[in-house]
């Protein structure tokens, strides 16, 4: 008797002709499962037996599936010659060649939406934890030092101060939402103005940054956002300002923020990405004004199996009918 899952899998290897799943970085250990056990996929080795692997599957391949913190580049695309998708965990996508999948008619997909309320989350969280300090104070009590020296120093409010946002998406949108509710003025900077929204526009980044308290970083990664809070930006937020990053580390220009965190020259920073992770640079882990997360934003039980649904939707949908649940591009036939 043939099973149910013995069927789909049949049937996804079927539609695609022959053609295999490629793995490719590390993903979500129960999606990895899944990708062996339903889809037969292969996964990409590193180091000097991949070009070994590549020169004997790579032909086999049409669908890869991989991370925002690893994605395809356009080498990688030349040595899958009939890849027709690249389905990806997570909402980002900055780490595949997107302009040279859609030159090869190659379909890109996310997991956009499942993960909004968490990331959100995180950075009102953090935006708290930054201002507040209480990690800083946590980590004071734990070492005894509450006793030994007294209070621990006042902290800044956080209800009613002004933020702005870079990036006013779904996710963005969501933040403001949430800190609406915390009384807190808030303006925003996208590549356009956003039209019947109850929230002030600025043109630039750095105009944005002058006119607020804090100066929350979410913004899609990508070539077109590269170090988009430069040195500039930074500099306008001042000493008295404080920096939220839940987007992608290339957003911000890390060794500026680096630089003028350890000078002084901002007030504090809470950071969920960075621009080398896993790698965080040294100097902010003797910062107490600097909140370090590992890239937890979209980090819960809840979230992280919805965004595992949506790639396995996304990929389905691909090998039965060649389209995408969730197109960043849509599969152009090869």
């Amino acid at each position: 008797m043939v099973t149910a899952e013995a069927s789909v899998k049949e049937a996804a290897v079927q539609t695609v002709s022959g053609g295999r799943v490629l793995q490719v970085g590390t993903l979500k250990p129960s999606l990895t499962a899944t990708l062996s056990e339903k889809y037969d996929a292969l996964t990409l080795p590193l180091g000097e037996v991949r070009s070994g692997f590549l020169a004997e599957h790579g032909e086999t391949v049409t669908a890869v599936v991989t991370s925002g913190r690893t994605g395809v580049d356009a080498a990688l695309m030349t040595e899958l010659p009939n890849l027709g998708a690249i389905v990806h965990f997570g909402v980002g996508y900055d780490t595949t060649d997107v302009e040279r999948a859609e030159e090869l008619g190659i379909g890109v997909s996310n997991t956009p939406d499942v993960l909004t309320d968490c990331v959100a989350d995180t950075a009102v969280g953090l935006l708290i934890d930054t201002l507040r300090g209480f990690s800083a104070s946590d980590r004071f009590v734990r070492a005894g030092r509450w006793p030994a020296e007294g209070n621990f120093p006042l902290t800044r409010k956080v209800s009613g101060t002004r933020v702005g946002i870079v990036g006013l998406g779904r996710i963005g949108s969501a933040i403001a939402a949430r800190l609406t509710g915390f009384g807190c003025t808030i303006s925003y900077h996208n590549r356009r103005e956003i039209p019947g929204s109850p929230f002030a526009y600025v043109d630039s980044a750095a105009a944005l940054a002058a006119g607020v308290d804090v100066l929350i970083v979410a913004a899609a990664g990508g070539k077109g956002t590269q170090k988009l809070v430069d040195r500039e930006v930074l500099e306008a937020l001042g000493p008295d300002g404080y920096l939220i990053n839940v987007a992608r580390g290339s957003v911000v220009d890390e060794d500026a923020l680096v630089e003028l965190l350890i000078e002084r020259k901002l007030a504090g920073a809470g950071l969920d990405v960075f621009t080398r992770e896993p790698h965080v640079p040294e100097a902010l882990l003797a910062l107490d004004t600097v909140v370090l997360l590992p890239h937890v934003g979209s980090g819960t039980t809840e979230t992280r199996a919805a965004m595992e649904a949506l790639t396995l939707q996304n990929l389905d949908e691909y090998l039965a009918q060649g389209t995408l649940t969730t197109p960043v591009l849509e599969p152009r036939s090869r």
